[in-house]
């Protein structure tokens, strides 16, 4: 496409050829869409609703699951889409939104994790002044600040992304408008301007990860210090599922942004983006809750709670799905799914 004529839409990466395979990666997309809606949802249920998760630990996890189904609502439900119709399209309002808000979320991610190894490293090397350093007003603050710094850093992104002329077509090979596949179709000129963006980005993330690999080794020295099996035993139930999840992160993140362009291919950056974009949504709920003890009884409650009231879920739904037919439709399979996972989870992950 010419520079002289303004993109109005964007072509986005056909997953498959065949109208039967489009139909069952919309149904696999589905089914990974609404698991991750219902995990982060039970956990946001829970620690909203049990006054006992009212610390500074579950705020900031229930922050991080509200990322995580910002995210996947981001860029599954428009992929889904696209294969349920048979079209490849998306309007340039659409993927600058796709441009904007899936880094703002995947960045204040990345920062609210840093936070969450800092209340880590405060409740087990400094227990004794943990309220005093990270009270409630201290905690919102810190969230705030990593929803914010994830805000600024979106906005330099998408400045920087938006205002590339497109020199080689409309077409991604993505299934989402993901930066890097963007600007393979700029001009050759621009990629300088955006190596500056990306190099400021990455002292950001640098400085970040040495700070939650710091904290990890301070509570590692104070962790194998404490004499009581049960202390010690609660102190890696807390701290091992952040660990998995900030790893998880980092690696996938990181090889998606850093892999070496000899190595690079449609097939192997669609892998990627999926492990990237997919996968933590998806299990970072199922890695904080098969250790916790306290979340999973809470989770418990909520999903007895459901149950014992199903009759009025059952009308409610049936309300909203006279009201809103496609609304109610994916409410009602979420319900169900919800339900198959409770009932499976009990066996499973011991809830």
């Amino acid at each position: 496409m010419s520079n002289s004529s303004p993109t109005t839409q964007i072509l986005l990466l056909p997953f498959l050829d065949t109208r039967e395979l489009q139909l069952l990666h919309f149904w696999l997309f589905l089914g990974i869409y609404l698991a991750a809606l219902l995990r982060n949802g039970l956990i946001i249920t829970a620690v909203a609703c049990d006054h006992r998760l009212h610390t500074p630990m579950y705020f900031l996890l229930l922050n991080l699951s509200l990322l995580d189904l910002g995210s996947i609502s981001t860029t599954v439900p428009k992929s889904m889409a696209n294969s349920l119709w048979d079209t490849r399209a998306i309007s340039y309002a659409g993927c600058a939104a796709q441009v904007f808000l899936f880094p703002f979320l995947m960045s204040a991610e990345f920062y609210l994790l840093t936070v969450m190894a800092y209340d880590r490293y405060v409740a087990i090397c400094r227990p004794l002044h943990y309220r005093t350093i990270l009270g409630s007003r201290a905690c919102v603050h810190m969230a705030a600040a990593a929803w914010g710094s994830g805000f600024l850093t979106a906005v330099l992104h998408t400045a920087n992304t938006l205002t590339i002329p497109l020199c080689q077509g409309n077409a991604l090979d993505q299934f989402f408008c993901e930066i890097p596949q963007i600007l393979k179709l700029s001009c050759s000129h621009s990629h300088v301007r955006y190596f500056a963006v990306l190099v400021v980005s990455l002292c950001l993330v640098f400085g970040c990860f040495v700070f939650i690999l710091l904290s990890y080794v301070q509570i590692f020295r104070t962790v194998l210090r404490i004499l009581s099996e049960q202390c010690r035993h609660k102190a890696f139930s807390t701290c091992l599922p952040h660990l998995a999840v900030v790893s998880l992160f980092i690696t996938t993140a990181m090889f998606a942004c850093l892999k070496p362009p000899s190595i690079s291919s449609p097939s192997l950056d669609l892998v990627v983006a999926v492990l990237y974009s997919l996968v933590p949504p998806a299990v970072n709920p199922l890695i904080y809750s098969m250790r916790n003890q306290e979340l999973k009884v809470s989770i418990r409650k909520v999903i007895s709670w459901m149950l014992v009231n199903i009759d009025k879920l059952s009308i409610t739904l049936h309300k909203w799905y006279l009201v809103y037919p496609s609304a109610g439709l994916y409410i009602v399979y979420g319900f169900i799914l919800l339900f198959f996972l409770s009932s499976n989870c009990i066996d499973i992950y011991g809830y």
